[in-house]
């Protein structure tokens, strides 16, 4: 039987207070369909689109189970990435406001090792970890799975696709039999069902997917461009709608520095973030755009996996993504939280058809848009003031570097 509101769910009154706090009213679908079994014991296999509340759905049961008496590690939670560990970490956070003595350690390769281990000496009730350090951990024999109760692998589809499988599967192999396993993903591939079978005991399996697969308050666009003016067109439309968060895709590092060099050079306050970035400067970059110092991020997918901020107005495919999943991945990171938003995406040639695949995928249709002229924009600017005086629209020059 499914509820819809949180003070209905068998939590504790602590978790309750904390919800009803931050601002959580009705329960998304896939936490009305989850929690109740996860609070039941059950094993789950939640099928669900980022966006969904899915760290919620497994996030609170985790929490009601823990005995913060005991020190040990009782729960661990296995990500695809250091900026998705983060992420959750810092949900499950949000709702220990009332209960503060449960302790969470995210552990993640980037950050030094020596933080860690003196956090698990100190006692981690739930670890979040990415399978490569979590592995790591558990060779130095600083991180015990012999008391945990419950694991969670989330967004398994991605670790999939990160060749994290074996890593995975060993690390469930040193957690003790009678755990509950929990399994989220947004997509459902073979080798995914088959890590169900060998590791879950009779999973209800849980699936929430819209008709279509994007997110329904964003309105879609495609853009026919040159290679050559895809800068030009991507300041036009930031300047024509006013945009003041963007978040723009590039399909390479080389090109994300690239992009974010040339729009500081225009005067656009941009960061950038992939793979090559050292820890500090991602936290620095990610620090920036949610406190809105810089009003454009420009990433990679892998590195934008853990991104989770609630504002961004617009997403531009600044290239086309390489998987046709990952569209959907991209553009759900705006229209949050019921608001709307837009996704361009800038088509190369022959690419048509790759977007013409990419609708098929999500079953939705992307409307094209005619390229916004120099004359467009030059109608939401204001004639700049005499020496030094208000601006209005024109972009003062400045760049900053991580």
């Amino acid at each position: 039987m499914q509820t819809e509101k949180f003070d209905a769910l068998a939590i504790s009154k602590e978790l309750r207070r904390a919800v009803q706090d931050v601002g959580y009213e009705a329960m998304t679908p896939i936490q009305a369909k989850a929690i109740p079994l996860i609070l039941q014991g059950k094993d789950i296999i939640g099928q669900a689109q980022t966006g969904t509340g899915k760290t919620l759905a497994f996030g609170l049961p985790l929490l009601n189970s823990i005995q913060p008496s005991d020190r040990k590690t009782q729960a661990i939670v296995l990500c695809p990435t250091r900026e998705l560990a983060v992420q959750v970490a810092e949900e499950l956070k949000k709702v220990l406001i009332h209960k503060r003595e449960i302790k969470v350690l995210p552990i993640y390769g980037g950050q030094p090792i020596e933080q860690q281990i003196h956090g698990l000496r100190a006692g981690a009730h739930i670890i979040i970890g990415t399978p490569g350090r979590t592995i790591d951990h558990i060779n130095r024999g600083t991180l015990k799975l012999d008391q945990v109760k419950t694991v969670v692998l989330d967004e398994a589809d991605r670790m999939l696709d990160m060749g994290f499988v074996d890593d995975v599967e060993k690390i469930l192999r040193r957690i003790p039999a009678g755990r509950q396993t929990l399994l989220f993903s947004a997509t459902m591939p073979k080798p995914i069902l088959d890590l169900t079978r060998k590791y879950q005991r009779e999973p209800e399996f849980v699936k929430v997917v819209q008709k279509q697969l994007t997110v329904p308050h964003v309105e879609q666009y495609y853009l026919g461009v040159k290679e050559g003016i895809k800068l030009d067109v991507l300041c036009r439309l930031i300047d024509l709608h006013s945009l003041k968060s963007s978040l723009v895709f590039c399909n390479r590092k080389r090109s994300v520095d690239e992009v974010v060099r040339k729009l500081g050079a225009r005067g656009y306050l941009a960061q950038g973030l992939h793979g090559d970035m050292t820890q500090p400067q991602r936290g620095r970059a990610m620090d920036r755009f949610k406190r809105n110092i810089s009003e454009i991020l420009v990433a990679t997918d892998v590195a934008a996996r853990g991104i989770n901020v609630q504002d961004i107005q617009a997403v531009f495919n600044y290239d086309l993504p390489l998987d046709k999943e990952y569209y959907v991945h991209r553009i759900g990171r705006t229209a949050r939280a019921g608001k709307k938003g837009h996704a361009f995406s800038f088509v190369v040639g022959r690419e048509i058809g790759k977007l013409r695949a990419i609708e098929a995928y999500a079953a939705t249709k992307i409307a094209s848009l005619p390229v916004p002229s120099i004359a467009n924009t030059d109608k939401v600017r204001t004639i700049p003031a005499q020496k030094g005086k208000d601006m209005g629209r024109y972009r003062q020059h400045q760049t900053i570097y991580t």
